[in-house]
């Protein structure tokens, strides 16, 4: 059975999500964010860096959440969420599939960084704010994309577990403004599905 090592509020919610929409049947281990827990030897075998997501599925470990997806996709994918390479929308679901990482997530990840983990006395508010600034112009473009539709290629896709997801959590973080209306009605619809529901209360 494919199991998932999970944290709340991290990467690990894209797989969780993809294995609820998809119907699979999976385990999770759910781990503190802690230092004993991520870089605990146990969890370093499985991921040198002490990082989540992590999926098993028998002799398989792997780790990173786009790798994870795709691979989900490929070898369990149970009918979809995948547009076929001849398809018009193929293109487009790999375009905003990879935004995600390449465009929306280095922002975040200083937003995390400078928020939550580091210490009061060692954030940046000048980062802070640069940050802010370089997430709301990356989504810019996805909020374009959204007008008339309701998901990034029409129909839903893995793209927009791996891009929703990551414009709900910007959402959380004000960094999403009013004026880009078509990613707030996008988050909405997002937090409506069931399956979104069970992933991002896991672990909470």
């Amino acid at each position: 059975m494919l199991k998932v090592h999970f944290v709340a509020n991290t990467r690990a919610g894209r797989v969780v999500w993809l294995l609820e929409e998809l119907g699979l049947e999976y385990e999770v281990n759910i781990m503190p964010f802690t230092k004993e827990g991520l870089k605990s030897p146990e969890h370093r075998a499985r991921h040198a860096l002490g990082r989540v997501p992590v999926l098993e599925d028998g002799d398989i470990s792997i780790f990173e959440s786009g790798a994870i997806l795709d691979y989900i996709l490929e070898r369990h994918k149970n009918g979809g969420l995948k547009p076929s390479a001849d398809d018009v929308n193929f293109p487009y679901y790999l375009q905003w599939y990879h935004y995600c990482e390449g465009m929306v997530m280095p922002p975040m990840n200083q937003i995390v960084v400078q928020t939550l983990l580091l210490p009061p006395d060692r954030r940046d508010e000048t980062v802070l704010n640069q940050s802010k600034n370089l997430l709301t112009k990356s989504l810019a473009p996805v909020n374009e994309n959204l007008s008339g539709k309701d998901y990034l290629i029409g129909d839903f896709s893995a793209a927009d577990i791996m891009l929703g997801h990551s414009c709900f959590m910007a959402n959380r973080f004000g960094c999403v403004s009013d004026e880009m209306e078509h990613i707030k009605q996008y988050v909405e619809r997002i937090a409506e599905r069931a399956a979104f529901q069970k992933a991002i209360s896991l672990g909470a």
